[in-house]
């Protein structure tokens, strides 16, 4: 992996926000934490409007909050994948990256390497001759949980409107240090 990151822009369609931001419903995070548990402070790098930040510290945890843009919650200005080291007491990054750049997000978490990592991605990107290469040969995840039914993310902004993107499969993906270039445990999330 690189650990120079590269920072595609999102497309930008009439149906797609410009900056890839979906806010992650209360029970998807919820349903992480049934599953995994984090030690020290964790980071959310990609906060947005706080909706897994405040799960998180819901959950008696002490969070980090930042993202690229200002959604009006945690530190804004910040540029994960531009990040070269981590403050000690960041014990794991969990977050829904954009999309459009999830591979750069994995590769910036395993560098910086806090000890546990979950990101939130479609089920499908475990799919690809690329990704594997270039991401799961070397740096397998030890869990993927994957839910079993299909999860409604809206943009922001839209919290009443039609899904956008309620036909797709989501999971949380799993790193954890102690387990790097192992086989990968799937786990199922069933109803919440």
């Amino acid at each position: 992996m690189s650990s120079k990151p590269t920072k595609p822009a999102p497309p930008k369609t009439k149906d797609r926000p410009s900056d890839d931001f979906y806010p992650t419903p209360e029970y998807v995070t919820r349903a992480l934490l049934k599953r995994e548990h984090f030690n020290g402070t964790i980071w959310e790098p990609a906060c947005g409007a706080g909706d897994m930040s405040e799960v998180l510290e819901s959950h008696g945890y002490d969070v980090r909050s930042t993202d690229l843009n200002d959604h009006g919650y945690g530190a804004a200005g910040v540029d994960f994948l531009t990040q070269t080291a981590i403050d000690p007491r960041i014990g794991a990054i969990v977050t829904n990256p954009p999309f459009i750049c999830a591979e750069q997000f994995i590769a910036r978490a395993l560098v910086l390497n806090p000890g546990k990592v979950a990101l939130f991605l479609r089920l499908s990107f475990i799919e690809g001759k690329r990704r594997y290469r270039q991401i799961f040969r070397d740096h397998a995840p030890a869990r993927i949980w994957a839910f079993s039914g299909r999860v409604t993310l809206l943009p922001k902004g839209n919290p009443g409107g039609r899904p956008k993107n309620g036909f797709m499969a989501f999971a949380w993906y799993v790193w954890d240090d102690r387990r790097f270039n192992r086989s990968t445990e799937l786990g199922w999330i069933g109803d919440e």
